[in-house]
């Protein structure tokens, strides 16, 4: 019976599908067409210019991010994202392993990183609402910034709306393909072993922070590859700003 749970668990979650991620092509729809500056590699001669030129970096950046994390297989089939087993819970695992359960302890990883790349489309709204109510000095922050800047203010400013924003659906698809059941059966198993105890996990809590992390680190290295790869700079603007 438990697995046979297991199993249900794992196909649910190969089969569940994304939510619809929405479009950041409305952030550069009020941004003027501005001539592009001359010899500039961090920022331009023109404070307009440089504002609309970081938030089409950021609206690129972010959407591209959203777009590879939320697909199927985004946190999976991504060494950098995945999200693994829990330390406090990598006990259990092996001696569920060990006791013939493998398929078992690899459909509910399957099921953690299935909710986190449902959870990921919500993510380009809170982003583009950053991005519109970026101010002159983050700009000049971000400028001045390490290659990670724009990222490190998202964070900083959105982290905690990302978080509230994630959890709900953590926790509802996490429900739906098993993964707190599995989790449960694990634990009553482990507990039952002499002398063996760990700590209580909030999984809907792990999961959710495993997702932002993933999805900073993404972003991340979008704002690199503008940075620092003249070819990620395909529009005038971003040479104007990041320089070509």
């Amino acid at each position: 019976m438990k697995r046979r749970l297991f199993f249900i668990a794992g196909m649910q979650a190969a089969g569940m599908s994304l939510a619809q991620m929405p479009s950041l092509d409305s952030l550069m729809k009020d941004v003027p067409k501005l001539p592009a500056a001359t010899g500039a590699t961090a920022g331009s001669s023109n404070v307009k210019t440089d504002i609309a030129g970081i938030k089409e970096a950021l609206a690129i950046g972010t959407e591209k991010a959203v777009n590879s994390l939320s697909k199927p297989n985004g946190y999976f089939g991504d060494q950098a994202v995945k999200i693994l087993m829990p330390g406090s819970l990598q006990k259990v695992a092996d001696v569920a392993r060990m006791a013939g359960y493998e398929k078992q302890v690899d459909a509910f990883i399957l099921s953690m990183n299935r909710a986190a790349e449902a959870a990921v489309p919500l993510a380009a709204k809170i982003f583009a609402d950053a991005i519109r109510n970026m101010s002159v000095d983050d700009v000049r922050g971000i400028l001045t910034g390490g290659d990670t800047a724009a990222t490190d203010l998202f964070r900083r400013k959105s982290g905690d709306k990302l978080f509230a924003a994630f959890k709900p659906v953590v926790s509802k698809k996490i429900n739906e393909v098993g993964a707190t059941r599995a989790y449960k059966d694990m634990m009553g198993q482990y507990q039952q072993v002499p002398l063996m105890q760990t700590k209580s996990l909030d999984l809907d809590d792990y999961v959710t922070r495993k997702a932002l992390d993933g999805v900073f680190y993404r972003v991340g290295q979008e704002e690199k590859q503008i940075r620092t790869n003249p070819a990620a700079r395909t529009t005038e603007l971003l040479k104007s700003v990041f320089g070509k």
